[in-house]
C-alpha cells in the first residue's frame, strides 16, 4: 500500500504559503511591472528592487521555478501569463486582488484556526475597530484597491455574463454594488442598445465613472449612489448582484433578493453570481474556502450553494431559476420575475 501513495500533495499544500508569499512579494515590489518593458540582468534587477545579496538568487529563481519568471544566462524575463496578467500597466491585470490578498488577508488568515473555534471575524473587527466595509470605504486609497481587486477577480466572469444572458430581451439594467463598475462595463461594450446603472455607496462613485470613461461608455452608464439596507434597489429589466450576498447573512440575503424582485418588471432577471459552491459542497474548493474567508472578513457572511440560492429565489417570488457555470469557480443563478 505505501508504494501506491506519496505525501507530496500534504506537503505542497501545508506549505502553500510558500509560493503564495514569494508571488505576493513580487506583486508588491512590482517585478513582472517592471520586466514588462523588457528582459533585465541580475544585478540591475537586484539593485531595482533592493534585493540583499544573501536573497536575491533565490527569489528570483524561486519566480523561475514557479513558471512566473523564466531565464535565460543572467537574464530573467516574465512568462507570457506573469506579462498579461500582472503587469500594472495592462488593462487585463489582475493583481488588484492579489494585492488585496497580500495587504489584508495574508495576516489574518493566520487566525484561522481561532476563527474557526470562535466564529469570529480576525480582521480590524476583531479589536473592536470597524468592520471590513467601513473600513475599505473610509480611506480613498484603501477604497480604490479593493474595487479595483473586485475587478481583477470578477473579469473573466464579467465577460461572460455580457454574452450569456439574454440581453437583446431587455433595454435596461442595474448592478448593485457596483465597485469599479467592470460588470456594467463590459454588458455596455457588448451592447450597444443597453443603458445602465452602478449603484453603490457615494464614495465610489467618482472611480466608477473614471472606469466607464475610460473604457468608453459613459454616454450609457450612469451612476446611482445609495445603500440597499436604507432604500430601495433602481428599477430596471435586469438586476444584478456580483460578490455581494456572500458578504451578509442568512436574513440579509433574502432581504437582498427579494428587494431585487421589486425593483423588477414581470419577465425580469435577477443575476447572482459568485464562486458558487456545488450542490454536494465537495468540488469547488475556492467556494468553499471563499467562505471561510466572510468568516474572516465578515460577521455573518457565507458563500452558499446553487440550490441554496435557488430557494431563496423562489421564497421570494420568483418564477424559474437556473444555474450556470461561468468560469474557473465562478457560475450564476438566474431567476425570472
Amino acid at each position: 500500500m505505501t508504494h501506491e501513495i506519496n505525501p507530496e500533495r500534504i506537503l505542497q499544500t501545508g506549505l502553500g504559503f510558500w509560493p503564495s508569499k514569494i508571488l505576493l512579494s513580487a506583486i508588491e515590489m512590482g517585478v513582472f511591472t517592471e520586466l514588462a518593458r523588457g528582459p533585465a540582468r541580475f544585478e540591475p534587477l537586484t539593485r531595482c528592487f533592493g534585493l540583499h545579496a544573501r536573497a536575491a538568487r533565490d527569489f528570483l529563481d524561486s519566480l523561475v521555478a514557479l513558471s512566473f519568471l523564466v531565464r535565460r544566462g543572467d537574464e530573467y524575463a516574465n512568462t507570457p501569463e506573469a506579462d498579461f496578467f500582472l503587469d500594472k500597466q495592462k488593462p487585463s491585470y489582475i493583481g488588484g486582488v492579489l494585492e488585496m490578498a497580500n495587504h489584508r488577508l495574508y495576516p489574518f488568515w493566520g487566525n484561522l484556526t481561532e476563527a474557526l473555534r470562535t466564529g469570529k471575524p480576525q480582521n480590524e473587527a476583531k479589536a473592536g475597530g470597524p468592520g471590513l466595509f467601513e473600513t475599505l470605504y473610509a480611506e480613498p486609497a484603501r477604497l480604490r484597491e479593493f474595487l479595483a481587486a473586485m475587478t481583477g477577480m470578477s473579469h473573466g466572469a464579467n465577460l461572460q455574463i455580457a454574452q450569456r444572458v439574454p440581453w437583446n430581451k431587455f433595454r435596461t439594467f442595474v448592478d448593485v454594488g457596483t465597485a469599479q463598475g467592470d460588470l456594467a462595463v463590459q454588458i455596455a461594450r457588448a451592447h450597444p442598445h443597453l443603458t445602465g446603472l452602478g449603484f453603490d455607496l457615494p464614495q465610489v462613485g467618482p472611480i466608477f465613472e473614471e472606469y466607464a470613461k475610460a473604457l468608453g461608455v459613459s454616454a450609457r452608464l450612469k451612476f446611482a449612489p445609495g445603500d440597499f439596507f436604507k432604500q430601495d434597489l433602481p428599477k430596471a429589466d435586469v438586476v444584478l448582484m456580483g460578490h455581494v450576498l456572500h458578504d451578509w447573512d442568512l436574513p440579509t440575503k433574502k432581504t437582498l433578493i427579494r428587494k431585487a424582485y421589486e425593483a423588477l418588471p414581470a419577465g425580469g432577471l435577477l443575476v447572482v453570481y459568485e464562486a458558487i459552491i456545488d450542490d454536494e459542497r465537495s468540488k469547488n474548493a475556492f467556494g468553499l474556502m471563499m467562505s471561510l474567508n466572510m468568516l474572516i472578513e465578515t460577521h455573518g457572511g457565507f458563500d452558499y450553494t446553487g440550490a441554496d440560492c435557488q430557494g431563496w429565489m423562489k421564497e421570494a417570488g420568483f418564477s424559474a431559476t437556473r444555474i450556470e457555470h461561468l468560469v474557473g469557480p465562478e457560475s450564476m443563478v438566474i431567476a425570472t420575475r
